[in-house]
């Protein structure tokens, strides 16, 4: 009897660690904000369109610290959500903030011209970069980003976009300081961006 109680609990044991071992796999690999490590270099060279039709690099996230959001411009929810709790963030932080730039990356470029995303974000705060562009090289930047997305269809024919809901936060050289996660309260999220701009 003790011989098996002794089996069936390395059973278990073996079990826990699979599942453990599955969980990190997949917090690694799998797109998720877990993902992220602290202080680990975000991001990598790009060259995409901003809201304003003009070229955009990844030279405008270095040299002061970044709030960075995936999103897309026909989202019934979180983007916009978010957009509007970023706009009162920074409008909240006043002068705290003002070294911080925040960005709006879509995850559909297809229909996110840098028409739609100007008029878009415009609506929410002038604080926010609207990025755009050739669909693999967004594509590219989701991969550089660890940023998950899905085109899901509907059942009318159009689709929606499943996709990484946290707002990534990254200092001046570019590290990668935290998330703020959807729905996250404002009193934490202020703090955070209060860390992240004081560097």
């Amino acid at each position: 009897m003790r011989t098996v109680r002794i089996i069936s609990w390395a059973a278990v044991s073996l079990l826990i660690a699979a599942i453990a071992g599955a969980l990190i796999y997949q917090s690694i690999f799998g797109g998720s904000d877990r993902s992220m490590i602290a202080d680990t270099k975000m991001g990598a060279p790009f060259e995409l369109i901003d809201h304003n039709g003009e070229v955009i690099t990844e030279k405008a996230l270095e040299g002061q610290p970044s709030a960075v959001f995936f999103g897309f411009t026909h989202c019934p929810e979180v983007c916009p959500t978010t957009l509007y709790e970023m706009a009162t963030w920074f409008d909240a932080l006043g002068e705290e903030g003002k070294n911080i730039r925040a960005f709006f990356i879509t995850v559909d470029p297809e229909r996110d011209t840098p028409d739609v995303m100007k008029s878009y974000v415009e609506n929410f705060t002038d604080r926010i970069t609207g990025i755009t562009g050739d669909p693999e090289k967004v594509e590219q930047l989701k991969k550089a980003w660890r940023v998950y997305s899905k085109r899901v269809p509907l059942e009318d024919g159009d689709y929606t976009m499943d996709h990484t809901a946290s707002v990534m936060l990254v200092d001046a050289e570019g590290r990668f300081k935290g998330t703020i996660a959807y729905g996250e309260s404002a009193d934490t999220a202020m703090e955070k961006l209060r860390r992240l701009a004081k560097g």
